[in-house]
């Protein structure tokens, strides 16, 4: 009887954990693609400094409502839907700022930087997904990381947001950058297990 209510419980459990890694996964999924989005806009010259900076902005605001909804361990309907809501409205302005008259010159060395500084976003927000997936994030780890990370877009879009962004502006990001990138290696490789 104690072996199959022992079994009931680690079956639950084993459910619900993948229940959340799947929705944590699809969100943090979605915030790669964004990220991939803008920096191919930068990449091309659709999108100019200062449209990536507002982008990032907006990314700045789903990082941190993703942390706060994951801060408890818990995502619910209502956060869920919060959250994409929120996605697809930036989902909405990437288009519109990539397919209006507005463009960029990709090789000015302010958008070397910016694109430099959103290929980093996708590669950092990656790793986070891959924590998710893997098992060695906990909830609480990723409402850290996505705070951590919305703090970096916030850097971002005040850079850019005048359609420039100096070596000096680059430099502040990266070092934020690399702290946010040693947070992500602690955390995946520490020993707390998600549950």
């Amino acid at each position: 009887m104690k072996t199959t209510k022992l079994l009931a419980v680690l079956l639950s459990s084993l459910f619900a954990t993948a229940a959340f890694a799947q929705t944590a996964g699809t969100e943090v999924q979605r915030d790669v693609n964004q990220q991939q989005r803008i920096e191919n806009g930068l990449k091309s010259g659709q999108l100019s400094t200062r449209e990536a900076a507002k982008l990032e902005r907006e990314e700045k605001a789903v990082d941190k409502t993703e942390a706060r909804a994951l801060k408890d361990g818990k995502l619910s309907q209502a956060e869920k839907n919060r959250i994409q809501n929120m996605q697809n409205k930036v989902s909405s302005d990437i288009h519109a700022d990539k397919t209006n008259a507005q463009t960029g010159n990709p090789n000015s060395a302010s958008s070397r930087r910016m694109q430099a500084d959103v290929q980093r976003n996708v590669n950092q927000e990656q790793r986070v997904e891959n924590g998710v997936k893997g098992g060695s994030l906990t909830n609480h780890e990723v409402a850290k990381l996505e705070r951590g990370q919305a703090k970096v877009d916030g850097q971002e879009f005040q850079a850019g947001k005048n359609g420039h962004v100096s070596a000096g502006e680059q430099r502040k990001i990266q070092r934020d950058e690399n702290k946010q990138s040693r947070h992500i290696h602690k955390d995946k490789n520490n020993d707390q297990i998600r549950g």
